[in-house]
C-alpha cells in the first residue's frame, strides 16, 4: 500500500472549517486531524465515512492512497 493522500486540508477550506471545529464534528482529537493532513495517520473507516459524509462526499473523493 502507498503514501496517504489527503484532500482533507481543502475541503475544510471550502467548508470555511477549521482543525479543532472538524475535530470536534467527527469525534476526534484536532491532533488527529493534524497527522490526517500530513499524511500521517490512516483513519479507521468510520472516520473517514463521518467526514465524507459531513462534507457530503465520498471517501474515495477525500482520501486515496499514491501507489508508487
Amino acid at each position: 500500500m502507498g503514501e496517504l493522500k489527503t484532500k482533507l486540508k481543502e475541503y475544510r477550506a471550502k467548508y470555511d472549517m477549521k482543525q479543532g471545529e472538524l475535530a470536534e464534528k467527527v469525534g476526534v482529537r484536532r491532533e488527529t486531524i493534524i497527522r490526517l493532513e500530513k499524511g500521517q495517520y490512516n483513519p479507521s473507516l468510520k472516520l473517514a465515512m463521518d467526514i465524507a459524509k459531513l462534507f457530503g462526499t465520498t471517501v474515495e473523493e477525500i482520501f486515496s492512497f499514491d501507489d508508487d
